[in-house]
Formats: structure tokens, C-alpha cells, sequence
């Protein structure tokens, strides 16, 4: 079971730890600096922290094992050619320039993937001293069909790594689709095919290019499944992402954050909201929603969190869980901060005074 989880927040990057009574906030670490995400890597115990500085652009830092944290580099776009005219799907110039570090996870030969916006994906061999860009993405004709959903520019937020094969790498982009590789990132896929909004033209609400996926995530202990909390809903894939079918719940169906069951292909947690303009949990009753079969029916987990005048989002990392199922942490735009030991059937605050909570996720 975990003991460890980095908080990511607008003010600094929180260790929480497990004591003896209980899960306490211990450490707290660049304190008053953007944190937009953070990555324990369970292969070699190499901490990463993302940056946000502003005006001073996007940072990243590491901390081997047991040494002190230290800048490396961050991922770069090439220049842009001169003369090339480079817009978006809303018709905006593209800026050639990392404003945002979004993912990063570990595959199985060493390396290190980091998605970024304005839409780039990029590998380190070298625990992030360099990067390269997947040119074969970014340069991909479809990009410039892609578009802002929440945020002005397109954001890549998922990588899912095929745990059989490390050449087999999955994306989601916020607005572009899913993207998958087989063979290490030379070719790329678009597999967003049966995601849908609600609304608009036919040839625009099923265009697999310009849908919203909010948070992609893979299932370990079978593969070919995955679950999509979408901007129209949740949305979930059977065989390796090629095709989605919609899945509907109550409260609602809006959200950011999913997580799955390391063990369970078919049990899955989402934080439900109200959407678009509101972003707000329904009735003002904080829940979260689990299924176990797959989708077919949903309950509301509600014991230990705010019943009345929350006002709490959960973002798209803000929700996580460890690799024996059992626990989960999720973390609140208002800066709350909770914990379930037991799936979800309850919660335990750990916090109500951080900053506000753009990432958790165990470490070990």
C-alpha cells in the first residue's frame, strides 16, 4: 500500500505521508511557485516536478533518490520555419513554445514521455537532461485541426504506455482526439472513432479530430480497455482504443479526473460536475462515482465529503489511485484534500488549507 503521495499545487509541491495516525501533510517544497504536475517514477525512485513561473515560462526539476532537487532541461519545440503559416483548428497562429508541461510518464525502456501545450509530445532517454519532439506528431497534417477546449490552445494530458509493448504509445489531446504509435513514435493514428459531443453539425460533433477528451487511462491488468472522461460525457474502449461507446451516470456525466481499478478492468471512479459555464458539483453535494461493471450502473460515494455548498473541481490529475486498488487520494480546486483506504465507499479529509490542487499522485 502507499504511503507517499505528491500534491501539486499553485503554491508549491506537498508531500503527504502515511503515519501512524494517519495521512498527514509533511513537507512542503518551492513553496509560492506554480506546480502544474508531479511524477514519481516507481523503476529508479527519480521524483519530477513541473514548473509554471509565468512571465518566466515553464521549468522542470528532478530528485534522484535520497539527493537534493535540481533543474534539468526543459522540453523544447524547434524553431518555426520561416514563412510557415501554422493555425489551429479555431484558425489561431500555433506558438512553436512550451507554455505547459501537462504529462509525463515512465515506459519500459528507461525513458520518459512528456506531453505539453501547445499540443507536443516529446521523450527523454536521460531521466530529463534532453528531449526530442515527435516530429511525426507535431508536423502531422491533422494537428492543425486541433483546437482549445477549456484553455486557449490544445493540451496533450494522457500518455498511457502499453505495458506489452513500449513501442505502443497512446495520447489524448484536449481538443485532438486520441492518438496511438506502434512502433515508437515514427507513425501515429488518429483512434478517437465513437466519441461524439452533443451538439452541432453531424461532421463536426463526430469528427474524431476535434473531440474533448478530458483524461485518458489504460487498464493494467487488461490492456486492450480503456476509460475516457470526456467533455460530453464518459466514453470507454474494449479493443485497445480503436472504437468508443458512450457510458452514462448520475449525478452526471461531466468531469475531468477517471481512474482504474489496477486489477478490476471493469471498476472505474470518476468526480461528476455540472458543466461548460458552471463546473460545480451537482446540487452543490460533492461525490464521487464508481462502477464495477463496466459502466452498466453507477454508485455515488458521498461518506466524509461536503453534502451542501461545495464548490470544489477536481481537475484531470487531481484524482489518483495506488496499485493495490484500496486507495485513493483526490485533491480540490479549493484546496481540499481527501483520502479513501477503503475504494471509495468513504473519505477522510487530510486537508482544507492548501492552495489549489492541480495534481496528486502516489509514490510509493
Amino acid at each position: 500500500m502507499a504511503k507517499r503521495i505528491l500534491v501539486s499545487t499553485r503554491k508549491g509541491l506537498f508531500e503527504v505521508v502515511k503515519g501512524r495516525g494517519g495521512w498527514a501533510v509533511k513537507d512542503g517544497h518551492f513553496l509560492g511557485d506554480t506546480i502544474t504536475l508531479a511524477l514519481h517514477d516507481p523503476r529508479d525512485g527519480t521524483d519530477y516536478a513541473a514548473f509554471h513561473h509565468g512571465h518566466f515560462g515553464v521549468k522542470l526539476h528532478r530528485r534522484l533518490k535520497g539527493k537534493k532537487w535540481v533543474e534539468v532541461t526543459t522540453p523544447k519545440y524547434p524553431e518555426k520555419p520561416e514563412g510557415l503559416v501554422d493555425l489551429d483548428g479555431w484558425g489561431k497562429p500555433v506558438k512553436w513554445s512550451t507554455q505547459m508541461i501537462w504529462a509525463l510518464e515512465p515506459d519500459g525502456e528507461g525513458g520518459l514521455w512528456c506531453g505539453t501545450m501547445p499540443g507536443g509530445l516529446f521523450r527523454s532517454r536521460d531521466k530529463g537532461n534532453t528531449w526530442e519532439i515527435m516530429e511525426s506528431l507535431w508536423r502531422h497534417p491533422d494537428r492543425n485541426k486541433w483546437l482549445g477546449g477549456g484553455a486557449d490552445i490544445p493540451g496533450m494530458h494522457s500518455i498511457c504506455v502499453d505495458s506489452r509493448d513500449s513501442k505502443t504509445v497512446r495520447v489524448a489531446v484536449s481538443c485532438g482526439g486520441v492518438w496511438v504509435t506502434h512502433d515508437g513514435g515514427t507513425t501515429w493514428a488518429q483512434t478517437a472513432h465513437g466519441m461524439k459531443f452533443d451538439q452541432g453539425p453531424s461532421s463536426e460533433i463526430e469528427s474524431p479530430d476535434g473531440q474533448d477528451p478530458h483524461m485518458m487511462v489504460q487498464s493494467p491488468s487488461e490492456p486492450d480497455k480503456f476509460w475516457v472522461q470526456h467533455h460530453a460525457g464518459i466514453f470507454k474502449s474494449v479493443n485497445g482504443a480503436k472504437k468508443w461507446t458512450r457510458v452514462k451516470a448520475k449525478p452526471s456525466s461531466f468531469g475531468f479526473g477517471v481512474v482504474v481499478h489496477p486489477k478490476d478492468a471493469d471498476t472505474a471512479w470518476f468526480v461528476p460536475g455540472i458543466k461548460d459555464e458552471k463546473r460545480i458539483p451537482v446540487d452543490g453535494a460533492l461525490v464521487v462515482t464508481r462502477t464495477r461493471d463496466g459502466g452498466k450502473t453507477f454508485k455515488s460515494l458521498k461518506k466524509g465529503l461536503p453534502q451542501k455548498n461545495a464548490y470544489d473541481v477536481v481537475f484531470r490529475h487531481g484524482l489518483a489511485i495506488d496499485e493495490t486498488g484500496d486507495v485513493l487520494v483526490m485533491g480540490s480546486s479549493t484546496g481540499n484534500l481527501w483520502v479513501s483506504e477503503n475504494q471509495g465507499d468513504s473519505w477522510a479529509q487530510v486537508s482544507g488549507t492548501l492552495p489549489q490542487i492541480y495534481a496528486v499522485r502516489f509514490a510509493g
